[in-house]
């Protein structure tokens, strides 16, 4: 993603008269979270920005007021800046996030997939803020209000992941007046990543990336949706088979025991289908499982799942990914 400021600056005149809830005097996320009809002046003029994206150009002319999020990742990022949420679907909200669900002036837009546009259009935003789960609506959206698709790939994080995240912090930043706040969240970003990277580095252990959904595993690789564990946070992989894509490859048992992992992340989809706890360890009784030296050594995680599946590109989330990957090293 791209962005550009205009040489030009937007007149004063027209900006004091709009009513935004961006520019706290400490820069600082709002509890509980405030409703869109919160206003404030804008104290500066705000120069127009063009913003490049994978579906296109978008031209934000002034601070967005009225803002959509249509993904958990861009709740989150919202959330982080301080920024008001008009209206965002409810049907996947991670724990994280929950003071949202029920949240005076939040409206409710139906689901992360399929957002229900009639709700959208009533929302009445100025922003709309979309991933590729909802890129299929972008035109529709577009003519509804500014759209900015966030260039993540759910299918392939092996490639910049941590770095697109990083940037589209600071894009929205932009966008809302808040450059100061969002340069203090990346950097905290990046000393989270580096603290994985420093414990990750030079040790010897191999982990297998395993999605649980009903009794049946699927295993992700270094070109998957958890490529970034590898290559971004410096885990070594155990298996020496690329298993790709968004939902990983279907293993079995025989293959676990084979590959013999020191280290085994489990993301229970089950749960957050099910709108229920993580699985827990001691449930897994599968005895080829329990051969594997991740087993024998205590180091088997049961991650957050609502963390690593429902968002997995958004601050808080890869602070949370992160804190699971480094219990695997602590045994």
């Amino acid at each position: 993603m791209m962005i550009h400021n205009k040489d030009r600056l937007w007149p004063l005149a027209l900006l004091l008269g709009a009513a935004v809830a961006v520019q706290g005097c400490n820069d600082k996320p709002a509890e509980p979270p405030r409703a869109a009809t919160a206003v404030q002046a804008v104290q500066t003029p705000f120069a127009p920005l063009t913003v490049q994206h994978q579906l296109g150009t978008t031209v934000i002319e002034r601070v967005p007021q009225r803002v959509v999020a249509l993904d958990m990742n861009e709740v989150d990022f919202l959330d982080q800046l301080g920024v008001p949420v008009a209206g965002m679907p409810k049907d996947f909200i991670p724990h994280f996030l929950a003071r949202y669900r029920d949240a005076p002036g939040v409206e409710d837009l139906g689901s992360i997939v399929q957002p229900n546009l009639e709700r959208v259009h009533a929302a009445r935003p100025d922003l709309i803020l979309i991933t590729s789960l909802q890129a299929n609506h972008y035109q529709a959206l577009s003519e509804m209000a500014a759209t900015v698709h966030f260039d993540v790939d759910y299918r392939d994080s092996e490639s910049r992941h941590i770095e697109v995240i990083r940037q589209h912090l600071l894009t929205l930043g932009q966008m809302f007046a808040k450059q100061g706040l969002a340069e203090e969240k990346a950097r905290a970003l990046d000393a989270k990543v580096e603290e994985a990277r420093g414990i990750t580095r030079g040790r010897p252990e191999k982990a297998l990336v395993v999605l649980h959904n009903n009794g049946a595993f699927s295993s992700f690789g270094v070109q998957s949706r958890y490529g970034f564990i590898f290559t971004g946070l410096g885990v070594k992989p155990a298996s020496p088979t690329a298993e790709a894509g968004l939902h990983g490859q279907p293993v079995s048992s025989e293959f676990i025991q084979q590959a013999n992992p020191d280290i085994i992340y489990i993301v229970d989809r089950t749960a957050v289908m099910e709108h229920r706890p993580a699985m827990a360890i001691e449930s897994l009784g599968n005895p080829l499982l329990r051969q594997t030296n991740a087993w024998k050594n205590g180091r088997v995680i049961v991650v957050d799942p609502q963390a690593w599946y429902v968002t997995g590109a958004s601050p808080t989330a890869l602070k949370l990914v992160i804190d699971d990957v480094i219990k695997g090293y602590q045994g």
